[in-house]
């Protein structure tokens, strides 16, 4: 973790950092198409979990079904915390909510398997992103997509932070892409890697505002900085696209 942290921090030294690197945790609820409706119970479920992650103060959380993406179906939750600390602390709050009690006796009562597997991964926010931000409300809801970027080495991972840090973002919000999150991976498979999250408006527009960013004079010119190519910082890209439930704060 130091190690990963090291590699991230030293890229961006040079941001004058204001608010700390909120601990991100991205959660997949692994269902299938059954006779459980497992699909419809733990929706429900997360349904009262945010309503306590609510009353316990969470200011950045999601919930999402997928709509391209693969081991689906599932359901997947997004929760960020402003320290170590106060993941256990919100925890502990959440799941002491009366609601979220019955609702998880409800659910674990029911026959049958309420998902098949669960799989977590945590995140530090970037030092010039460092916390979820939760858009307006968009009539129709938006496609978010989930894009996880691999790297050889933490260095080279974290060059590739710095460019988000000095620049790239800035150029995704100029084209018309909605960031949500940025974060790099500090427990979870696949490391060294980051993964951020972008909202469109359709998949109309993800390929509009996508091919506004390659050609942009400002992406242009960062990615051909020395050693900052796609080859010298990125071994492999993988995206998921996601819907927001009707219940998510993000949507």
């Amino acid at each position: 973790m130091a190690a990963t942290a090291g590699a991230g921090l030293a890229t961006t030294a040079m941001q004058a950092q204001t608010k700390p690197r909120h601990i991100l945790e991205f959660t997949y609820y692994y269902c299938r198409n059954s006779a459980d409706q497992q699909m419809q119970r733990t929706t429900e479920l997360l349904k009262e979990m945010a309503a306590a992650a609510d009353k316990a103060g969470v200011k950045g959380h999601g919930y999402f079904g997928q709509l391209v993406a693969p081991k689906g179906p599932f359901v997947a939750t997004l929760m960020g915390f402003p320290s170590w600390a106060a993941v256990e602390e919100t925890k502990r709050k959440m799941f002491a909510d009366s609601a979220l009690q019955k609702a998880l006796e409800k659910f674990n009562a029911a026959a049958g398997l309420g998902f098949t597997r669960v799989e977590s991964r945590l995140l530090r926010g970037f030092a010039g992103f460092p916390e979820i931000e939760t858009p307006k409300a968009k009539e129709g809801g938006r496609v978010f997509e989930l894009r996880t970027y691999e790297s050889n080495t933490f260095a080279s991972l974290g060059k590739k932070m710095g460019m988000f840090d000095n620049g790239e973002v800035d150029i995704f919000r100029k084209v018309g892409m909605t960031p949500v999150f940025f974060g790099e991976t500090i427990y979870g498979p696949d490391m060294p890697n980051l993964t951020y999250m972008l909202g469109y408006d359709s998949l109309a527009h993800r390929e509009k505002t996508w091919s506004a960013f390659v050609s942009d004079p400002d992406w242009v010119k960062l990615r051909g900085t020395p050693g900052l190519s796609d080859a010298e910082v990125v071994s492999n890209i993988s995206s998921t696209f996601l819907r927001a439930l009707p219940f998510s704060p993000i949507k």
